[in-house]
């Protein structure tokens, strides 16, 4: 019995989009289970298993008890592993009350947009960005103000675009180096001067950092670490990407105390506190053996300069080879306008809806991303696939005249 009921929606509902990323990866998923041949590209997370000695601390944990709420802002003991994890690989000294563990990274940001902003802000974040970034701005009433940047180099911002795109309104600024969906990693050239602009103009900066552990050439620098100027800067953090911890959901902020409180007070009364199981797996995970940390991003490592040579051969497109995180985002314009028989394929939902019906290969459109034109096809799969699925989208795409 499906009853009707007179619901009336919030505007908010409205205002915001279906996450594009889940809803592609779903739709792998009913193709696998209609027994359809699929290759998904479309995976935001490592096919790796959770390392062995990070999953026997979580079995530990239920046999010991670790089953009840713990403090609003995490175990004490695991605030003080982040502490130490900080320090270690990215030169930040923080003390446990600037520290706020959440049901993953994707929950720190939404609090602190919602801690930060309100209707009348502006918030600036740069195409092509994450999915969830303009959402999370919405749901404060803000409005995301979209930024330009430079693929060639690696996506950092265009300066030219940024300032003209300040008003009196602008309240922060959201950063994700490296990026999802395009791998970039800004230099520190690049984060200095925003850095500055930040500090010149009296904003805040969100620093989303969840892949800072997947680069593959140099040592990546957090934004904060070279913040000389004070700046009020949020660093975001996460298990889920550098221990292939998705599930567990366990994510971080780092950032003053204030900050940190008010996050705490909305948290406390939207989920009490983030899975005490997982919180104390997270604490092995970052203070115990990293060697699967770096295992995993030299497999990586070798799955991204395959995807990429293998995309650098189909013709007509153009691709930025990513310095970080796990996927590559090629730029397919040249196919767009054109036909495939009487269809026209007219933006890049267009071309991954063909590549998924014609090749059974799932992508993520770049329009999802702000970013008309190209697609994001994720390298955290095994070799083989990525020759497999590559291979089928070059053949699909002979078709598009």
């Amino acid at each position: 019995m499906n009853p009707v009921a007179p619901y009336r929606f919030a505007s908010r509902v409205a205002k915001i989009q279906p996450s594009l990323t889940l809803e592609m990866a779903t739709r792998a998923t009913e193709l696998k289970e209609q027994g359809e041949d699929v290759i998904n590209f479309s995976v935001g997370e490592p096919d790796f298993n959770t390392p062995t000695h990070i999953r026997e601390a979580g079995k530990a944990a239920i046999d010991d008890g670790y089953t009840k709420y713990t403090a609003g802002a995490g175990m004490l003991e695991l605030r003080q592993a982040i502490c130490t994890k900080l320090a270690r690989d990215n030169n930040l000294t923080y003390t446990p009350d600037q520290i706020l563990v959440s049901n993953g990274e994707k929950q720190s940001l939404h609090t602190a947009c919602q801690a930060l902003f309100e209707a009348g802000d502006e918030v600036l974040i740069f195409t092509p960005y994450w999915v969830s970034f303009p959402e999370f701005i919405r749901l404060t009433d803000a409005e995301p103000v979209l930024i330009n940047t430079v693929p060639e180099r690696q996506f950092e911002p265009d300066w030219d675009d940024l300032k003209r795109k300040l008003t009196p309104r602008t309240r922060g600024i959201i950063t994700n180096s490296p990026s999802n969906p395009t791998g970039g990693i800004w230099s520190e050239a690049a984060n200095r001067k925003i850095l500055e602009f930040a500090r010149q103009h009296d904003l805040v900066i969100l620093a989303d950092e969840c892949y800072e552990q997947l680069v593959y050439s140099g040592r990546f620098t957090s934004l904060e670490a070279l913040n000389t100027a004070s700046v009020p800067v949020l660093t975001l953090m996460s298990l889920s990407k550098t221990y292939a911890m998705t599930g567990w959901r366990i994510g971080y902020a780092a950032g003053h105390r204030d900050l940190i409180r008010a996050m705490s007070k909305i948290q406390g009364q939207a989920t009490s506190c983030a899975n005490a199981i997982g919180q104390k797996a997270a604490v092995t995970a970052l203070i115990g053996d990293q060697t699967p940390v770096h295992t995993m991003r030299e497999t990586f490592r070798q799955r991204r300069d395959l995807m990429i040579a293998r995309l650098r051969q189909i013709p007509k497109i153009t691709c930025v080879e990513p310095q970080g995180a796990f996927y590559a985002f090629p730029d397919f314009s040249a196919y767009l306008g054109k036909r495939v028989g009487t269809k026209l394929i007219k933006d890049s939902f267009d071309l991954s809806q063909y590549i998924l019906d014609s090749a059974k290969v799932v992508t993520v459109p770049g329009d999802g991303f702000g970013a008309p034109g190209h697609i994001r096809f994720s390298f955290a799969t095994d070799l083989h696939t990525i020759e497999t699925g590559i291979r089928r989208v070059a053949e699909a795409v002979k078709n598009v005249v």
